[in-house]
């Protein structure tokens, strides 16, 4: 009989604490009757992890059963993972061991009589605890000393030892300088919106619509990352300390958070810039110590699952638990409006000195996870934005929005969001004031209820975007925008409605994915007065819900456009200065005439406006729509990505079929794929991380490709218009066809062969970053002080 290979796989920990004001790191020698490297020196903490048991909680454990030290979650910072493969019995045995590497950061060093050490009953397993400076341990690890347990500083624990070198060379000019370039990318514009024709009641609402949208910003804060509101507080109480701790803060306030929106979420802050928070009884009590003080912790790579889910948690551990659930059950794991966490966590955070544990009834699985709806997670912030809704809502004079506030007030205390999504549809379908109602016509259903005191006031606000849950694409974050309506240009939108199912039957797919019944999407304007929450980073100028399957597939979705934002955005960010670096002057000039054109249009090339509904995994869809509910089941995270270039590129087909029906001027065709050209360097300016940047990504390079857009031995970009209309037709089919069908598979390769950092998208980005060019745009809400005197 031949003898088989056999393959054993192990997980690991390591601990390693290192102190701020000595540039030291604890380390432990392990007793003289250890198997494994007796009376040697080693890593603050180490152990094998449980079967059952998760890294983050096994890390928390262990550091308490051997040091005696007791610190929550957000004092481990995971700086990477490997793996480290042995084979032995002459290659009948192959030893592979993960090892998960965590870093704590405390500000002055522990006292050494504040420790406990681990002991079995007769034997002690830990023999003493020392601080030695980090560049003396590499040493003796670089040089094998017999007193050290080895780790290759060769390979990956080098990682972790320039990881703290850096942190520790910090050039205060150059990083200073680094954060005006990153936030010189965003140009500082005020927006104002016309209150004018506001009742006092109006006015009165508005300012507490501003405060409920305030809790949104709290909210999101959390879902982020855990340790994230305490970095922010940090951060803003520090601002004035210096010139480097006033950029700081500014660039967050524009990111949310310490990953860089325009970077592929790299990093611009590490956990030395974070909170010092404090634990009087994390240790053993010793006299004249006021307790251990420790940095809280993020990683260096932004979290797939952000704090939806146990950081440890991986796909396989979440869907083994979600197969075992009841289909109830089930359904709540993977909904928009849960948390997922881990029983173990919560038993161990109990246990932890001057820790409060937010008591809930949860939902237990098979295995160590369990879900936890908004309502409850988020309470102390959902209750009082609900009190500040009710309030608005006494005071609305529309019935419309009456019904709204109040239903959205109720679902944040229910988790149901159901009723209050319909009555956001009927404010958008029935608010619509006489004027544009008149233009309107037969856009609207007749069972569209329409009231006689109808709102100005534009409001969306509670959890939509699932762009955070990269993991999956399952959990929607919290967002606000609180507007005035616009509704001379909302009537102008006219066109893209009264011809959707127009549109819908010659839709370059195949007829089996096509809607027979398309529910025609109101289109309406709106002045932006506040947004909150999940805007981060590039401003979004136009969304479009509810993203509840139920009401999609009975009556489909709106579109709201933020038209004092999209109008910022274009003389700061992409005309003038883009165009002509970029494009070659005989496609130029052709985008000037966008100024020219009709506003419909004008308002369409920025923002992809356009809604086409196409059955999809047995869901209906809106093409113009960010983050529907459609094939999210099927596409998982990859979604988003491909949902953001359908906008754009079907959007890009419809106008050139509208162009061909003479429903618009043929004088426009040329101008539109210039200035679609234009927008594609902008937009993968987002990143290639950002859902916006991956799907512009997408459409250039896949154009790129069909030779529908050429570069030139000058540098420069044109449109080759005798190709590009084909090329547009092919990409929309492409992405259909996918989305019809749900196919992962398909839309993986799609994504993975075009969704890149190509020669030609570099060459113009490095040229963009020559003359720089602002990204877009860091909005300040000017009108909220006015709004804040008035009422």
């Amino acid at each position: 009989m031949a003898d088989v290979a056999a393959v054993v796989e192990e997980e690991r920990l390591d601990v390693l604490t290192k102190t701020e004001s000595t540039q030291e790191l604890l380390l432990q020698r392990r007793a003289d009757c250890k198997d494994s490297w007796p009376g040697q020196w080693d890593v603050s903490s180490a152990g094998h992890i449980s079967a059952g048991d998760s890294s983050l909680v096994s890390a928390q454990r262990e550091l308490q059963e051997e040091l005696g030290i007791s610190l929550p979650k957000d004092a481990f910072e995971p700086i990477f993972t490997f793996l480290q493969e042995c084979v032995i019995n002459d290659g009948k045995l192959t030893y592979n061991e993960f090892y998960d590497v965590y870093l704590v950061t405390t500000v002055d060093p522990i006292p050494l009589e504040a420790f406990t050490l681990q002991a079995r009953k007769i034997e002690t397993e830990v023999s003493a605890v020392n601080y030695i400076s980090y560049e003396e341990y590499r040493s003796f690890l670089a040089k094998e000393d017999p007193d050290y347990v080895p780790y290759d500083v060769n390979e990956h624990y080098g990682q972790l030892f320039n990881v703290i070198r850096q942190r520790y060379t910090v050039n205060t000019v150059a990083r200073s300088l680094s954060l005006q370039k990153q936030l010189c990318r965003y140009a500082p514009v005020s927006l104002n919106a016309e209150l004018t024709g506001l009742s006092d009641a109006d006015i009165k609402a508005l300012g507490l619509l501003i405060k409920a949208a305030k809790f949104m910003d709290e909210i999101f804060s959390l879902q982020v990352w855990y340790s994230n509101p305490a970095l922010r507080d940090w951060l803003k109480e520090h601002a004035g300390a210096s010139e480097l701790d006033k950029l700081k803060w500014m660039y967050y306030l524009i990111n949310k958070s310490p990953w860089s929106c325009l970077d592929e979420n790299e990093a611009f802050l590490t956990t030395t810039d974070s909170a010092i928070k404090l634990l009087p009884q994390a240790t053993k009590a010793v006299s004249g110590w006021k307790g251990l003080e420790y940095k809280a912790a993020f990683p260096i790579l932004k979290p797939p699952g952000a704090n939806f889910y146990p950081p440890d948690m991986d796909k396989m551990e979440f869907e083994l638990w979600a197969d075992s659930l009841p289909e109830n059950q089930q359904n709540d794991a993977t909904s928009f409006f849960t948390v997922i966490k881990r029983h173990s966590e919560l038993s161990l955070d109990s246990s932890l000195p001057s820790h409060v544990v937010h008591g809930t009834n949860y939902l237990a699985g098979t295995l160590d996870l369990y879900s936890v709806p908004y309502s409850k997670e988020y309470n102390s912030y959902l209750s009082k934005a609900a009190e500040l809704l009710h309030e608005a809502g006494d005071l609305a004079g529309s019935p419309s929005l009456k019904r709204l506030l109040h239903s959205k007030a109720d679902s944040f205390l229910s988790n149901d969001y159901y009723e209050s999504d319909i009555a956001w549809m009927e404010l958008e379908e029935g608010g619509i004031r006489k004027g544009a109602r008149e233009a309107l016509g037969s856009l609207l259903r007749s069972s569209f209820s329409m009231s006689t005191k109808d709102s100005k006031l534009d409001v969306t606000i509670g959890p939509y975007e699932t762009y955070e849950d990269t993991i999956f694409g399952y959990k929607a974050t919290f967002e606000a925008f609180i507007g005035v309506r616009d509704d001379k240009a909302t009537a102008q939108l006219k066109l893209f409605g009264d011809n959707l199912q127009f549109l819908e039957q010659n839709l370059p797919m195949d007829n089996t994915y096509k809607s027979k019944h398309v529910n025609a999407a109101p289109i309406r304007v709106i002045q932006l007065v506040y947004n909150a929450g999940d805007v981060k980073g590039p401003q979004t100028v136009a969304f479009n819900l509810p993203n509840d399957e139920r009401i999609v597939k009975d009556r489909g979705t709106s579109m709201v456009m933020l038209k004092n934002v999209s109008e910022a955005k274009v003389p700061t960010a992409r005309v003038g200065e883009l165009e002509f670096f970029l494009l070659n002057e005989k496609v130029a000039c052709l985008i000037l005439k966008r100024r020219d054109v009709s506003s419909i249009v004008e308002m369409y090339l920025k923002s992809s406006l356009l809604g086409l509904d196409i059955v999809g995994g047995g869901l209906v869809e809106s093409s113009f729509d960010l983050s529907m509910f459609s094939d999210i089941g099927e596409l998982q995270e990859l979604h988003s990505a491909l949902e953001e270039a359908k906008a754009d590129i079907v959007g890009l087909w419809a106008l050139k079929f509208l162009i061909s029906q003479d429903l618009l001027p043929k004088s426009l065709e040329k101008s539109m794929y210039v200035s679609f050209l234009a927008g594609c360097f902008r937009s993968v300016r987002f990143g290639l991380e950002e859902a916006h940047g991956k799907g512009q990504a997408l459409q250039f390079n896949w154009l790129f490709e069909k030779e529908a857009f050429i570069l030139h031995s000058d540098e420069t970009f044109s449109v080759d218009f005798a190709k590009v209309e084909e090329a547009v037709e092919s990409l929309s089919r492409a992405i259909l066809t996918i989305q019809a069908k749900g196919d992962k598979g398909a839309a993986n390769l799609l994504l993975q062969k075009y969704c890149k950092m190509t020669l030609p998208l570099k060459h113009a980005l490095e040229k963009l970053e020559s003359v720089q060019v602002p990204v877009d745009i860091a909005p300040q809400f000017s009108v909220v002080n006015e709004i804040a005197k008035q009422s």
